[in-house]
């Protein structure tokens, strides 16, 4: 195994890291994991289905490999420190955005359902159990009753074929799915966490993203008729004179319009995108088709509008992990959007997320 402190400190040398003494001081508990990793035989792998009929070992060989729980504010750093981990690892490993996984493991429970399988988990986890040694989520926070309901049955699975894990979050594990519908039902799998995972805080006065050079104006407010003209002028620009229309996203069987589109550019208004009931799914799929989405008029966001707010923040973390270039109008800066209420504590990481992603360079290369 390498080791991610290496790849760091090599980082800061060439100045594409900024040393942040809180960041190093997480990195042994990411080289133990490795190293952990690397003194543990592989764990005997089955099958899915003998794993299924219960032939074989049911229990990873050697000793177990306790994995990390990476919490800390937004702009922190984690998701930087989880690119090295997966650099740094030599097993087989993903590293994906947690919202992204949970999609795909709800499409592979749909599957089971439909072959009629009683226990619809079990095989969806040993299949991912198949291909990887180590799993290492971004941004781990639960707050579909969905995702809710079945994550800690995965997660024991996984654990149990001797899958490691590793997870950033903006939250320790008891707020994970606070007030969230039937959180009694929840809890085991945060008693899970704390007995497989290490529990560490990434506690930096720093939030990376503010304070780098941003690019053209990408971003503005309030949404007046001059934030409008001024939209117009970068949709005529982008796509050139090319011919917009809506297009039409197809989704597992259905679909949605994008009101335009050319040329990779789309555009839509805040309600078309949030305003109707669309879900991850969906916004992924969006931010495979586009390179540069204009959003007009996201409002100011409150309680009063929580399901669209809580859209919007699906929305983000799907163009920001596709790095779809975003030019929006709005009704004030991403830190005045949404200031107060149920939600607000989670649009910390949103705000973080829109302002890196007004920044020169930042997007998608084509």
């Amino acid at each position: 195994m390498g080791k991610v402190s290496d790849l760091y400190e090599q980082g800061v040398a060439e100045g594409r890291i900024r040393a942040d003494q809180a960041q190093r001081d997480v990195l042994p508990h990411l080289d133990r994991v490795l190293d952990d990793m690397a003194a543990a035989p592989a764990p005997e792998r089955r099958s899915a289905w003998r794993a299924f009929l219960g032939v074989g070992n049911p229990a990873p060989a050697g000793p177990e490999v306790r994995g990390l729980y990476l919490w800390g504010g937004v702009g922190r750093g984690k998701s930087m420190l989880m690119d090295l981990m997966a650099e740094a690892a030599t097993v087989p490993v993903r590293r994906v955005h947690f919202h992204e996984f949970m999609q795909e493991i709800q499409a592979g429970l749909n599957r089971a359902r439909q072959r009629g399988d009683q226990d619809t988990v079990r095989p969806v986890a040993l299949e991912v159990a198949a291909q990887v040694r180590l799993l290492c989520f971004d941004e781990m926070q639960i707050t579909d009753i969905a995702d809710a309901m079945i994550v800690g049955r995965l997660f024991q699975v996984l654990l149990e074929q001797g899958v490691v894990i590793v997870t950033t979050s903006n939250r320790v594990p008891e707020d994970l799915y606070k007030h969230g519908l039937n959180r009694a039902l929840f809890l085991p799998f945060i008693d899970l966490i704390r007995q497989r995972l290490e529990i560490v805080c990434l506690d930096s006065p720093v939030d990376h993203r503010q304070g780098r050079a941003t690019g053209g104006q990408v971003w503005f407010c309030p949404a007046d008729a001059q934030a409008r003209t001024a939209m117009d002028t970068i949709w005529a620009d982008l796509t050139a004179g090319a011919q917009a229309g809506p297009q039409r996203i197809e989704v597992g069987g259905r679909s949605f319009d994008l009101p335009l589109f050319a040329d990779g550019v789309g555009r839509a208004g805040f309600w078309d995108l949030c305003g109707r009931p669309l879900g991850p799914a969906d916004y992924l799929a969006l931010s495979r088709t586009v390179r540069v989405l204009m959003i007009d008029g996201v409002p100011r966001l409150s309680a009063s509008n929580y399901n669209e707010a809580k859209r919007f923040v699906t929305l983000i973390d799907a163009l920001y992990e596709a790095k779809v270039r975003l030019i929006a109008s709005a009704a004030d800066q991403p830190e005045q959007l949404y200031n107060e209420g149920e939600g607000s504590f989670e649009f910390e990481r949103t705000a973080s997320r829109l302002r890196e992603m007004q920044q020169a360079g930042w997007g998608r290369k084509t």
